[in-house]
């Protein structure tokens, strides 16, 4: 079959506010929390919530966080996402035009998209920049993508990354940057991923596998294979099992929770209970997180130190993310072209 054009790629994360302001913050928020596959709720009820309670809210308290968060280069998740795209744009050379996105705020997924479509790109390899399916976020970069090119007239092959949990580049990448650190030093590692509602999980579960079975998020199979909970299990078995971390050694948490009903354990509640039985230093993998960003420079490095030490514990280490690792620019180069 001949190629005419070249194959665009579309590497998208999540979004950031365009400067920590809280009208910029409460923009950010807005935009996020009304998408029906993060707070699905109805229409209604859901404008009420996000437009009437959080937003109202939250914009102050996020503003506060986003001022710590910055740095001289702006935004560190936008920052890293375009040294990322740069790095991959060398590695994969002329035949590929390479653009970054977010799913919420700029650069948009749909600016994005009208620029691959001006260079007349044949194929399209969508890369959202989180390693675990969920609906909230894979998902939804999945459906902004085809609506976007739902309103084209022309429609190039489209290729969608559904997740890479398993990567072995990616673990490996977070098993090198745990090296800096001597793991036999600390009480307990945990290994903290942002959390889901339960809801979420089920809804995901098209057959009616999920929570059924007694921790049947522990063991990946063609049950659950696109569970977010088992993919987080699963790349934690894999770094564990380079690390040659025993089981008493690690925990799987997750953090960030907005409301009831959440996945469990949570990675407060966790820091809590270690802290009680005289833990005094902890070591956190966040390997949901591919750049810094809120949930891991602030609420790891910061608010669970500081909730720790409240506690009678001294020290929380974080393993620093991917960020622009010229070994993870090249494995998201690798994993474009087997995708291509």
């Amino acid at each position: 079959m001949q190629k005419f054009g070249k194959t665009g790629v579309l590497i998208v994360n999540l979004g950031t506010p365009d400067d920590p302001g809280v009208w910029s913050v409460g923009r950010y928020l807005k935009q996020f929390l009304l998408d029906k596959r993060v707070i699905d709720y109805p229409w209604l009820p859901r404008n009420i919530l996000v437009r009437g309670i959080i937003v109202p809210i939250r914009s102050f308290t996020s503003s506060k966080l986003y001022k710590m968060l910055w740095t001289k280069n702006g935004s560190p998740l936008k920052y890293y996402g375009e040294k990322l795209v740069e790095g991959v744009k060398q590695h994969l050379g002329d035949d590929y035009v390479v653009e970054l996105a977010m799913r919420y705020q700029k650069p948009s997924i749909e600016s994005a998209i009208d620029r691959l479509t001006k260079a007349q790109v044949t194929d399209v390899v969508v890369l959202p920049l989180f390693p675990h399916y969920a609906s909230a976020s894979t998902g939804s970069v999945h459906e902004e993508v085809m609506r976007v090119y739902s309103k084209k007239g022309a429609i190039p092959n489209i290729k969608l990354i559904n997740s890479y949990y398993d990567y072995e580049p990616l673990i490996d990448v977070f098993v090198e940057n745990s090296k800096q650190f001597d793991l036999d030093s600390y009480d307990h590692i945990l290994f903290s991923y942002h959390g889901l509602p339960k809801r979420q999980l089920v809804k995901a579960d098209e057959g009616n596998h999920c929570q059924k079975v007694k921790d049947c998020c522990k063991t990946i199979s063609i049950n659950n294979q696109f569970c977010y909970s088992a993919q987080c299990y699963e790349t934690t078995r894999l770094i564990a099992e380079k690390l040659n971390l025993s089981e008493d050694r690690y925990t799987v948490c997750f953090q960030s929770r907005l409301g009831g009903g959440w996945i469990e354990p949570f990675s407060d509640k966790v820091i809590e209970e270690l802290a009680e039985k005289g833990a005094k230093r902890l070591l956190f993998f966040s390997p949901a997180f591919v750049a810094d960003c809120l949930e891991t420079t602030i609420e790891i490095g910061d608010e669970y130190q500081e909730e720790f030490e409240e506690k009678g514990g001294e020290t929380v280490d974080l393993v620093p993310s991917l960020n622009d690792n010229p070994k993870w620019i090249k494995a998201v180069a690798d994993l474009v072209e087997m995708n291509a």
